[in-house]
């Protein structure tokens, strides 16, 4: 009971979420929801990205200083790695060797100064091409699963969300929860009274992972479900857009003055409560219930929210493009 009580369900640490891009990159998995981001992907990458690509394999293992579960922003992780005693990479990295052959080049990492520092550069290229433009979709998916996770248990309580994860390759056996990760290992999970954290990931999406070395608790990364999405839109594939401050509507805001100021007012209300219900959006915004349902449906049709359903209840969420509408700067189009 200990370890059900101290379960939650977080947000995509960027690192993890890195490395299930990188992986997801050389995997042929999923062409409908990834094909377009691949291809722009692999159009944007420069040569020396392969020595990401090398280290983090489509399948088996990567070494965990670049898939560590702490949850930071994308340019603050990147910082986090360039930190990493050489003692720790070396130890990651001979831990790997274990299990698959390392790149010739990575026998010498933790040795070589500008080796490593060619590696960093490669790291930050990759993710600002695979990860930081697609950042506010990752953290907007991840919302709308995280929401209905979360009343999942308050319905049918932590094994019920156990249960309902990733049926094929998560199976909660109490007190183990047994994991058949991307590496091909197959493992249980003893979590002594520790509980877990769950993460959603959209990168993910073939299989979970699982870090145990966490603190305070183990980490167990779970793909991004589109059951509970609206059933009259078909899952979008990944865009790519960038992120920034949330700008306040305003009686001249370009978004104002594209949606009208309601309207603007619940958009910006689901994307500061991501996950909200109808209920909650329209007390957020003071109007009713029935005319919250009217502005969210609207601002589905156009593109600029998502709607998740969990039994009876409508959770809505922004897609990129509405926080991208939420970021134009005062002076410029909305849209622009």
């Amino acid at each position: 009971m200990e370890d059900l009580a101290r379960t939650r369900v977080g947000q995509p640490p960027p690192l993890m979420e890195l490395g299930a891009a990188v992986r997801m990159l050389q995997h042929p998995s999923h062409p409908v929801r990834f094909g377009a981001w691949r291809n722009a992907a692999r159009a944007g990458l420069r040569p020396e990205a392969r020595m990401v690509l090398d280290l983090i394999p489509p399948n088996g293992w990567a070494p965990t200083f670049l898939t560590s579960a702490a949850a930071r922003g994308p340019a603050e992780s990147l910082e986090r790695v360039r930190a990493t005693p050489r003692s720790r990479i070396r130890e990651d990295l001979a831990h790997v060797a274990e299990w698959q052959q390392l790149p010739p080049w990575a026998h010498r990492l933790a040795d070589d100064s500008d080796l490593l520092r060619q590696f960093y550069d490669s790291l930050d290229h990759v993710c600002a091409v695979v990860l930081s433009p697609n950042w506010s979709h990752i953290t907007g998916e991840a919302a709308t699963d995280q929401a209905v996770r979360m009343r999942q248990m308050l319905t049918g309580g932590v094994q019920a969300l156990l249960s309902s994860l990733n049926p094929r390759r998560i199976r909660w056996n109490p007190p183990v929860l047994e994991v058949a990760m991307v590496s091909g290992f197959d493992g249980d999970v003893h979590l002594g009274g520790r509980g877990l954290l769950l993460i959603p990931s959209v990168f993910g999406a073939y299989a979970p992972a699982v870090d145990l070395d966490a603190k305070p608790q183990p980490v167990v990364r779970y793909p991004v479900s589109h059951d509970h999405h609206d059933r009259s839109a078909s899952p979008s594939p990944l865009f790519a857009l960038r992120a920034g401050g949330t700008a306040t509507p305003g009686a001249r805001s370009p978004l104002t003055s594209l949606l009208g100021r309601t309207r603007a007012a619940v958009l910006q209300a689901i994307a500061e409560h991501p996950g909200c219900s109808t209920q909650e959006l329209a007390a957020f915004t003071g109007i009713t219930p029935p005319s919250a349902s009217e502005h969210a449906t609207t601002l589905r049709a156009a593109g600029l929210v998502r709607t998740a359903r969990h039994r009876n209840t409508a959770l809505h969420n922004p897609t990129p493009l509405g926080i991208t509408l939420l970021n134009t700067p005062p002076g410029e189009p909305a849209g622009a």
